[in-house]
C-alpha cells in the first residue's frame, strides 16, 4: 500500500525542515525524546510488518526490556519484547545534548 499525495508531501524534505513533533516521550535517564510525523511515516512505510501503535515504540524507549549503545556516537537502541512479528521491537534514537529523536524502529528476531 502506497502514500497518499498528502503523505508523501508531508515526508518530503521540504515540509519535513519544518516538521512538528507528533509525540514525546521520557527515556530512562530522563531525557526527551521525539518521534516526528516524518519518521512516523518512514517507519509505516518502510517497516510494514511492525503494525504497532506510536505509543508502543514510545514505550519501548521510555521503559525499555533492553537498551544497548548504536554504533554512532549519541545513538542508542532500545529493546522491547512482545510487540509485533518478531521476539524484539529496537527502536533507534538520537541524541543531541539532552534531546533525542526517534530516528527508525523495525522487528528483530534475536537480540544482538
Amino acid at each position: 500500500m502506497g502514500l497518499t499525495a498528502l503523505e508523501e508531501r508531508i515526508g518530503s524534505g521540504e515540509v519535513a525542515a519544518h516538521d512538528r513533533v507528533v509525540w514525546e516521550t521520557i527515556d530512562p535517564d530522563g531525557r526527551h525524546v521525539l518521534l516526528t510525523r516524518e519518521r512516523w511515516l518512514h517507519i509505516l512505510e518502510r517497516h510494514r510488518e511492525l503494525e504497532v501503535d506510536p505509543d508502543v515504540i514510545l514505550g519501548a524507549v521510555a521503559d525499555p526490556d533492553r537498551r544497548v549503545a548504536g554504533p554512532e556516537v549519541g545513538e542508542e537502541w532500545f529493546y522491547s519484547s512482545g510487540f509485533g512479528p518478531s521476539r524484539w521491537l529496537r527502536v533507534v534514537v538520537h541524541y543531541e545534548k539532552d534531546r533525542g529523536r526517534i530516528v527508525t524502529a523495525f522487528p528483530r528476531r534475536s537480540f544482538p
